[in-house]
């Protein structure tokens, strides 16, 4: 939730366009309020709220700027709340751009700033959260932020900013790979069969073997980041590699929880001794040491790097661009980068996956130039609040009373379970043979039928019946077949058909045919 405005400005990009109306200064004092009542007043009981532009400053670069209001989430939030938030990010250097602020005295509304968040705080740029954390006003940041209290609070006892790192319930570890990796691209895997890559050594001599095979593409081998404070992703490399987690520049023993810098160490001598080895063979990109951030994403995205060493968090804008080419262009895959957990020997365990922590220097606040840190607050809580889905809600509620009020239609043999049955093989079927169009065929018969149907209390000809039967009948047909093809039990005779299911699956099937379905799945699965 901590990063929703963040994400909310991401989410809406191509809403967003290239709008430059976002773009100011981080001065609050240009804070807009208008005269305009209409917004929602989100948890103020339904009362209406002046809408209001808030200023934020995200320590990030490569993003553009934004206002909320301009994406699909940050308008909905805005209906319910009246508050929108334009959004800069980082251009430049970061320690310049705080250091304007400080000197200055103008913050914006709301700060992200990254590790410039010491001198803030020194200068007394934000203000004192405490008194809101553990406020029953704010029952959602106090659910969410109450328990790490004692551990937000700095030296001076108060509480400067909201941290990203809070987990609320049980721990759900990412499915993608955030952290640490050595990357490599899909392509250079699948040409050469992939093979098990567990070792520093095997993994430059993969990138190697297909540099010597395609010496028409003017491949880059190896590239690394040491632009200004992320010059991490080449000092960390040594203690992954060594079989140790991500605590900095220290390596911790996790039995007797002894820390020591490997900085001149053996670990660190042979990191930088096979740096100097793939540099002899002119795999390595010399200009690593004085390409920016910038420039070194866009090399990431140039096709033409083959790995290098970095976070999942910090390549994120490279490999999410690589992935919706893709997506646009199938032939293109190949091009994305795939994580590999590599290390010094074989006999080294990797610890590349974090466990959960809490990290206390990192975050938001809101500053001391904020008009109405109240507004802010609130709206934060209106964020953390959980509400479900009322769409979901009604339509099972809908379901529940259909099936408590369906007057229990006789069937044939054992059709009491049958409709149960063919239920619970539908939604197998629609994953494994790409039913995918089920639901809505189903639903568009049913209503064509209602519209169709004859009025109360007149019966239908017999040559509704017989359409009726002859459906009932391919029904059973297609789905005996499908089952064949799957594997699984016959369908039991005599099952219990509602016209409205008999019809859509036929047409469904009518229009995709198992056979090229199942085959489909087939290899997917294998």
């Amino acid at each position: 939730m901590v990063l929703a405005l963040v994400l909310t400005a991401c989410s809406g990009k191509k809403e967003a366009g290239n709008s430059n109306q976002g773009t100011t200064s981080q001065g609050s004092s240009q804070s807009s309020q208008s005269t305009d009542s209409t917004g929602s007043g989100g948890d103020s009981g339904g009362q209406a709220q002046d809408k209001v532009t808030f200023n934020m400053f995200v320590a990030v670069q490569g993003e553009k700027d934004v206002n909320t209001n301009e994406t699909v989430i940050g308008k909905k939030l805005e209906e319910q709340t009246g508050v929108n938030f334009r959004i800069e990010h980082l251009v430049g250097e970061l320690q310049t751009k705080i250091g304007t602020m400080i000197a200055s005295n103008d913050y914006p509304d709301v700060l992200v700033p990254d590790d410039g968040i010491e001198n803030v705080i020194e200068a007394g740029g934000f203000i004192d959260l405490t008194p809101y954390i553990d406020n029953d006003k704010y029952p959602n940041i106090k659910k969410v932020f109450g328990p790490y209290k004692n551990l937000m609070k700095w030296e001076d006892g108060k509480i400067y900013i909201f941290p990203f790192s809070t987990v609320v319930g049980d721990f759900n570890p990412d499915p993608n790979i955030g952290q640490g990796a050595f990357w490599v691209q899909r392509r250079v895997l699948e040409w050469a069969g992939y093979p098990k890559i567990k070792t520093v050594d095997q993994y430059f001599k993969l990138l190697e073997d297909f540099i010597n095979a395609h010496k028409d593409e003017d491949l880059i081998g190896f590239v690394t980041l040491t632009d200004d404070w992320r010059f991490f992703a080449t000092t960390n490399v040594p203690n992954h590699l060594a079989g140790y987690p991500n605590d900095g520049e220290v390596m911790v023993d996790l039995q007797t929880h002894e820390a020591k810098i490997y900085a001149g160490t053996d670990w660190e001598y042979r990191w930088y001794k096979k740096l100097n080895e793939i540099n002899a063979k002119g795999m390595f990109d010399k200009q690593s040491f004085v390409d920016n951030y910038d420039q070194y994403i866009a090399k990431l995205t140039s096709h033409k790097v083959l790995g290098f060493f970095d976070y999942g968090w910090q390549v994120g804008t490279a490999n999410n661009a690589l992935r919706d080419a893709a997506l646009a262009d199938p032939s293109q895959d190949g091009y994305r980068y795939f994580p590999l957990p590599v290390v010094f020997d074989e006999n080294i365990k990797d610890q590349y996956i974090d466990p959960p922590g809490y990290v206390a220097n990192r975050g938001f606040g809101i500053t001391t130039s904020a008009k109405d840190p109240e507004r802010i607050i609130s709206f934060i809580d209106t964020l953390l609040k959980e509400k479900p889905n009322p769409r979901q809600v009604g339509h099972r509620r809908r379901n529940v009373s259909a099936r408590r009020e369906r007057p229990h239609v006789p069937d044939q043999g054992n059709g009491r379970h049958a409709d149960a049955e063919i239920q619970r093989r539908l939604r197998i079927y629609r994953v494994r043979l790409g039913l995918a169009a089920l639901r809505h065929e189903r639903n568009a018969v049913r209503r064509q039928r209602h519209v169709a149907r004859p009025a109360t209390g007149s019966v239908p000809d017999e040559s509704d019946r017989r359409g009726q039967e002859d459906s009932v009948g391919l029904w059973r047909a297609n789905l005996r077949r499908i089952v064949r093809r799957s594997g699984s039990s016959p369908v039991v005779p005599g099952m219990g058909l509602r016209e409205g299911r008999t019809a859509a699956v036929v047409r469904t099937a009518k229009i995709r045919p198992a056979a090229e379905s199942y085959s489909e799945t087939r290899s997917v699965e294998a």
